[in-house]
């Protein structure tokens, strides 16, 4: 976490000298949450809060974590498309599940190695016991570069 934090920190210095304004943006599309904000722009960087199998209605999708993943994944295009950016400009992707046998399932790998076309971000895999709400599956937050 510490490397993390610190390689962010290098990105963020390397953009400019000056201070970096943020500006926070909750996209059309995505379901707006008053505790947080669903992307931060800091230069050409994009931090888009973890996204969850949830539509813009604030209903959870699913059972299953495909269903879950599909629209995790259409939920990071939303927020990707906002900013002009798609999947291919995502450099870091932090994936937690709650079934690591649920998410290696063949469909599940051919499904998310189609929507990244052959090209997936540099990648961590955390399985867990449960998210925020005991129905998420899955949920996938990511650092993109602006084109």
């Amino acid at each position: 976490m510490k490397r993390l934090a610190l390689a962010i920190s290098l990105l963020l210095l390397a953009d400019g000298a000056h201070a970096q304004k943020l500006e926070r943006i909750n996209p059309d599309g995505l379901f707006k949450n008053p505790n947080y904000t669903q992307v931060v722009k800091a230069g050409k960087l994009l931090f888009i809060a973890g996204q969850v199998g949830v539509a813009a209605d604030g209903k959870i999708v699913g059972p299953g974590m495909k269903e879950q993943m599909e629209q995790v994944l259409t939920n990071l295009e939303t927020a990707l498309k906002s900013q002009g950016a798609d999947l291919s400009h995502i450099a870091k992707m932090t994936t937690y599940v709650t079934s690591m046998a649920e998410f290696r399932a063949p469909d599940l790998l051919a499904y998310r190695t189609q929507r990244f076309r052959g090209l997936p971000p540099a990648s961590t895999l955390v399985e867990v016991v449960h998210l925020a709400d005991p129905a998420y599956k899955v949920e996938i937050e990511v650092i993109a570069v602006l084109p």
